[in-house]
């Protein structure tokens, strides 16, 4: 237990050095947003900085806009993935906080780097792995399909938001596209002669509607009509629905799509129209949190002074992720920290918090959190046999 305190020190204290750097690349992302798959300044911000402090970046890896960053090459070490988001939103910027994400991913890579330099006993293959388009592009879910995780045996990030939560309930989600296909006519002289797909597409928002009384409250259904027609004067042909499902597990959203699927439908039978639904995203899976590695981040924030007494709020904030579909294939650990925001994630108030001097200690203190989780792990023997172990069994519940 000694050589365990001993670079839990070194941790802390290479954050700590290092972290007028770790701002500096917080800040250069945050005042520099890019959109999914595009963020082409945060990817050479963040390649050439791993480059210079020693790790092997493979660039573009296996998309044009992330990178897969290592360090060590121990026979038999374990394979610890940590990872950085770095995509903003469209007119709001990082308001998601994604420039902190990246902060404590590279915070925490630097403090093991560290920690593996000054103990030949600790036996870790690092990985960074740089993930662009979480904001609805799944670029976890593309790099899963080309086998990037495949290799790591556990895999950590946090995420800014008000609230301290250990175990946040991040949802599976879906996003469908529905177009209802009608008929033009002039809607003064001839309004009859024409099939609304419009009126196809506000039947089925108020289907759908009408469904939420008797969803799950833990189940979510939102929307936007994207396409209602051309010209008032016109019976509109052609009309276009974009739809997210969330729910808490990956097989409720598969039952929530199918009464979806049955509100569309009718809308289209009432109105004589036809209908075709798809997806027009990746499925993002519901996050399974492994238990025995939240514990332990827990008890390594804790030990920071970190408090969570905001556990209590867990049903009030939910939203989802492509960590979920990393989640689903590795023993994986997504907890969220608080920064001082009045505002929650995707919203001004939290972008201007996303960049403020006040966001940077909570983000150290995750990025130390999750080191030292790593460094537990790979110190006591039987732990990742534990990890495992919690890992299959929870795919089967």
């Amino acid at each position: 237990m000694a050589l365990v305190e001993t670079l839990k020190k070194v941790v802390d204290k290479t954050i700590e050095n290092r972290k007028n750097d770790l701002n500096d690349i917080s800040q250069e992302i945050w005042k520099n947003p890019e959109l999914s798959f595009n963020e082409v300044k945060a990817h050479e911000c963040l390649t050439n900085f791993l480059e210079k402090e020693g790790f092997t970046v493979s660039r573009k890896t296996p998309l044009e806009t992330s990178f897969v960053a290592k360090y060590g090459d121990c026979t038999g070490g374990i394979k610890v993935g940590v990872i950085c988001e770095y995509d903003a939103l469209p007119k709001i910027g990082h308001a998601c906080g994604h420039n902190l994400i990246a902060e404590a991913g590279i915070g925490a890579a630097l403090a093991l780097k560290a920690a593996m330099d000054s103990s030949k006993d600790l036996k870790i293959n690092l990985i960074v792995y740089g993930t662009p388009a979480e904001e609805g592009g799944g670029g976890k879910c593309l790099m899963l399909e080309k086998g990037v995780f495949d290799e790591a045996d556990i895999c950590m990030m946090s995420h800014p938001t008000p609230v301290e939560i250990s175990t946040p309930i991040w949802l599976a989600r879906i996003q469908l596209d529905i177009v209802f296909h009608g008929k033009t006519a002039h809607a003064a002289a001839a309004p009859w002669e024409g099939i609304n797909a419009l009126d196809a597409a506000v039947a089925c928002y108020n289907n759908v509607s009408m469904l939420r009384r008797q969803m799950k409250p833990t189940n979510r259904i939102h929307c936007t009509i994207v396409d209602g027609g051309e010209r008032p004067n016109i019976i509109p042909e052609r009309a276009e629905i974009l739809y997210c499902t969330r729910s808490q597990k990956d097989k409720d959203n598969e039952k929530l799509i199918e009464k979806l699927r049955r509100c569309a439908e009718g809308a289209a039978q009432a109105t004589g129209c036809t209908m075709e639904m798809k997806e027009s995203g990746p499925f993002y899976a519901a996050v399974n949190t492994n238990q025995v590695m939240i514990d332990l981040y827990i008890g390594n924030a804790k030990s920071l002074g970190v408090p969570f007494e905001d556990d209590h709020m867990r049903e009030t904030f939910q939203a989802s992720t492509d960590m979920g579909n990393v989640s689903a294939m590795k023993p994986s650990i997504h907890p969220i920290y608080k920064i001082k925001s009045e505002d929650v994630n995707h919203n001004h108030g939290f972008t201007k918090a996303a960049g403020s001097s006040e966001s940077q200690l909570p983000t150290l203190n995750s990025a130390k959190s999750m080191a030292m989780t790593a460094i537990d792990i790979v110190c006591e023997k039987g732990l990742l046999n534990k990890i495992q172990k919690s890992f299959k069994e929870s795919l089967l519940s």
